[in-house]
């Protein structure tokens, strides 16, 4: 795997990549990674928390066949789009490649050098839109951890690109060594490469809307309960037409569809960390049947309970969290 970094790269987005390679290798990866950083003129490259990348191999000087190229991102990927130089090189090395792949915004330095014309991709949640709006040409799908369009594959931001290297094991592999590097790294095998990029608990409301704010607090705490809009509502001390507009103004979604996330999420929670039957978890969630349940983690995640719990690896019990969070 050949990864190309440039000045003010995110230090993750080579980290995650590069790290879960190296563990795969001690786990009996067959034929063995061999990860090499390259950068244009193979100087080291700053990354953007200063700390720089040494031991890197000068672009022009890679040659013969590639099994990967992966661009990273980073602020600096700003400026990466607009060098013809780096750009040629990324286009040659993916002529040479069985497959590309790029973290956060390296999808925009993919669809600067013209490789994702015309395919599904994903970024980072923040500049999904931009990166739209830049390339007309491309496909972009803000809301997955990554996505693979054919041999290629985009992640969104910064630690998906560990969700994405999982799943490149797992193509490689199969399931038993990626198991082995994710129980070594401490993280989920894997996250479902459909699975939204932010939790509903992570993207909160204008801090200025406090009733907004108060009301997921209390239907998180509250899942089993009735929580209709009529209910929320009462509770709110406003009608139900305007708590809509509420939740259409600041959270994107109506009352009903909040409620069935914050019941998905917590649900797939306890899907991943315990052994509790799906009919169990779907009552404490506030499902009708496990089979609405079911349903509900098709739509979010695309997957099934049964799918989340095969690639779950947390063997302690995990609670769904009781409160929500201003923003992280």
């Amino acid at each position: 795997m050949v990864i190309v970094a440039y000045d003010d790269a995110q230090i993750l987005d080579v980290a995650c990549p590069s790290g879960a390679l190296e563990i795969a290798n001690r786990h009996g990866a067959a034929p063995g990674y061999s990860v090499e950083l390259a950068t244009l003129s193979g100087e080291e490259a700053r990354s953007s928390s200063g700390i720089t990348l040494g031991g890197a191999r000068p672009l022009p000087t890679v040659h013969g066949s590639i099994d990967t190229v992966m661009v990273v991102g980073g602020v600096g990927s700003w400026a990466a789009t607009q060098d013809e130089r780096l750009l040629a090189q990324v286009r040659r090395l993916a002529a040479r490649s069985r497959r590309i792949a790029s973290v956060c915004t390296g999808a925009f330095v993919l669809a600067a050098a013209g490789l994702v014309d015309d395919r599904r991709v994903t970024t980072h949640w923040r500049y999904g839109e931009w990166l739209a709006r830049w390339y007309p040409s491309v496909a972009v799908d803000p809301a997955p951890l990554y996505v693979r369009d054919g041999d290629v594959y985009t992640s969104a931001g910064i630690t998906s690109a560990l969700d994405l290297t999982l799943a490149l094991i797992e193509d490689d592999n199969g399931p038993t060594i990626a198991r082995a590097v994710a129980r070594e790294l401490v993280t989920y095998l894997h996250r479902p490469g459909d699975q939204a990029q932010i939790s509903m608990f992570l993207s909160a409301p204008p801090p200025g809307d406090r009733l907004v704010r108060d009301l997921l607090g209390y239907l998180s705490a509250h899942l089993a309960e009735d929580l209709s809009t009529s209910v929320l509502a009462a509770r709110a001390g406003v009608s139900t037409r305007h708590l809509n507009r509420l939740f259409s103004t600041h959270l994107g979604t109506t009352p009903a569809r909040a409620v069935r996330a914050a019941r998905t999420e917590a649900a797939a929670h306890l899907v991943r960390g315990s052994e509790l039957p799906l009919a169990t978890i779907a009552r404490r969630c506030g499902f009708r049947s496990a089979e609405t349940m079911r349903q509900a983690f098709l739509d979010h995640y695309g997957v099934t309970g049964d799918r989340i719990r095969r690639m779950s690896d947390m063997p302690e019990p995990l609670a769904p969290s009781g409160a929500h969070t201003s923003g992280s």
